[in-house]
């Protein structure tokens, strides 16, 4: 099997190409059909929107620029959590960070919050250069506050996401968002910035020596 055809599979085995409900004007470039009143999402189209949004995270890292990952649902939690220990985006004062939103607007000074679970943080004192947004739908408020200052974002995209939000994403990526497509979508994540991190240490290697 080619690369091409695994990634196709992973896909539909995290049922990626099921949508919700009827799916908006704007989100049927994305899918080819209807099965049981509910959108089919094209895979194809789904893999060319995760390469694309890789590309553009993995340049990023490639100018240590800076990540926000913004999560406010627990089927989520521990996934995201791994994804942020292995990429150096956790610490143990601030794990919470990508679980709650709205302080992107206040960032020029520290913005101290309580989240959900009752722990007390800061908010960022400089805002990221990219927002991955896990949950788009629930955090629409948190996108709207990137658009505004003019920050990319990454976010997964249902069949149901009105236009005012969609058209604020910068790199959408069209799937259901099940538990097996976050994990898909975060091992991805984790691999470029490994890669890229790679990349830049044998670099640095090579400019000292």
């Amino acid at each position: 099997m080619t690369v091409h055809s695994i990634m196709i599979q992973k896909l539909l085995n995290a049922n990626a190409h099921v949508g919700r409900r009827a799916a908006a004007d704007h989100f049927k470039v994305f899918t080819y059909g209807v099965r049981n009143q509910m959108p089919i999402i094209d895979s194809d189209k789904t893999l060319i929107c995760l390469r694309s949004a890789c590309d553009f995270i993995a340049s990023l890292v490639r100018q240590k620029g800076r990540f926000m990952f913004v999560n406010t649902n627990p089927l989520f939690d521990e996934i995201v959590e791994q994804m942020t220990k292995k990429i150096g985006c956790y610490s143990p004062s601030n794990n919470i960070l990508w679980r709650t939103g709205g302080f992107l607007t206040n960032s020029c000074s520290p913005k101290k919050f309580r989240s959900r679970n009752k722990k007390l943080c800061f908010g960022p004192t400089s805002p990221p250069d990219c927002l991955v947004v896990m949950d788009a739908e629930r955090k629409s408020s948190v996108i709207l506050e990137a658009d505004k200052l003019q920050i990319p974002v990454v976010a997964l995209v249902d069949s149901r996401m009105p236009w005012e939000i969609y058209k604020r994403v910068t790199y959408p990526v069209p799937a259901n968002d099940s538990v097996q497509f976050v994990y898909l979508f975060c091992n991805m994540i984790t691999k470029t910035f490994l890669l890229e991190k790679q990349k830049l240490s044998v670099t640095e290697e090579r400019i000292g020596s």
